[in-house]
């Protein structure tokens, strides 16, 4: 039986979305009422900028076909996954392509890397890609599916690798997200996530305003209940490293997005008080059959 509470947060994260795949960047999307600020899924500077400062190579970032970087990154999950040639990964909340399009060339012509994204703009957005990414990369081994990710499109035990970059806190079921991670991986199998988290309870004036729901704010849970949700799906925790200077620098972005949920908060307080990039480790036992 489908909860319309979860339907309403769902619809409201892909209508905001969806605004920023048609604009092509969190900057031409700001004023419009999806709720997300410039630069970063909670706000900043332009995309390749935030790229660099989580991680990401510019060398890597100039091969990208155009539009693929909108800054929604909260960290590098293809770095942390490690990835090697011939793997399958799988990318949950895979937007433009971003991180598909780097993935590929890591896994190669035997490789197969494949984003699952719920907003069909994000989709078609990334399917054009496609074509600029094989012309530069030489490959064919990136696809782009509709589906939400507590419900993948992808059968039983058949991918080595799932990465996310910012998008679990979204969802409103994250316990069945992880249950669905579990299920699609391999025995032996991994994931690698960057996402947000909280390091302490969310005041409710923050957690009831539109602009932290789709700016990843309001959705992030606390570490531990992370930890949690993990260990229910049957996946084991290799590490949960909170990377504290990445919100911390959203206290020197002037975004009236950010500004807005920063005046909410106690007199004194700052949100990298509360908040967190969380950099997630997990691997599925060998002995595991979902």
């Amino acid at each position: 039986m489908a909860n319309s509470h979860d339907d309403t947060i769902r619809d409201t994260v892909r209508t905001g979305y969806a605004k920023i795949a048609e604009s092509g960047s969190l900057n031409a999307a700001e004023g419009s009422d999806c709720g997300c600020g410039p630069g970063g899924c909670c706000g900043g500077s332009d995309a390749d900028t935030l790229a660099k400062a989580v991680g990401y190579d510019a060398a890597e970032l100039a091969n990208l076909p155009d539009g693929a970087n909108m800054g929604l990154s909260c960290g590098n999950p293809t770095a942390l996954a490690s990835l090697q040639s011939g793997e399958r990964v799988v990318d949950l909340g895979s937007g433009g392509g971003f991180d598909c399009f780097l993935a590929g060339p890591k896994v190669g012509a035997k490789g197969q890397v494949i984003g699952v994204d719920m907003t069909a703009e994000m989709v078609t957005k990334a399917r054009r890609n496609t074509t600029t990414y094989r012309e530069r990369s030489g490959l064919d081994n990136v696809e782009f599916r509709l589906g939400e990710i507590e419900h993948l499109p992808l059968a039983d035990s058949s991918v080595d690798v799932v990465i996310s970059n910012c998008v679990i806190n979204l969802s409103p079921n994250k316990s069945q997200v992880w249950k669905e991670i579990a299920r699609v991986l391999a025995p032996g199998g991994r994931a690698a996530v960057s996402d947000l988290a909280l390091l302490k309870p969310l005041p409710e004036a923050v957690v009831g305003m539109v602009e932290a729901l789709v700016g990843c704010i309001a959705g992030a849970e606390l570490i531990e209940a992370t930890r949690a949700n993990i260990e229910a799906a049957g996946l084991t925790v290799e590490a949960l490293e909170p990377k504290l200077e990445y919100v911390a620098t959203m206290d020197k972005w002037q975004d009236p997005m950010y500004q807005q949920i920063a005046a909410a908060l106690p007199e004194g307080e700052t949100l990298a008080e509360y908040v967190t990039s969380l950099n997630i480790t997990t691997r599925k036992d060998q002995a595991s059959c979902f």
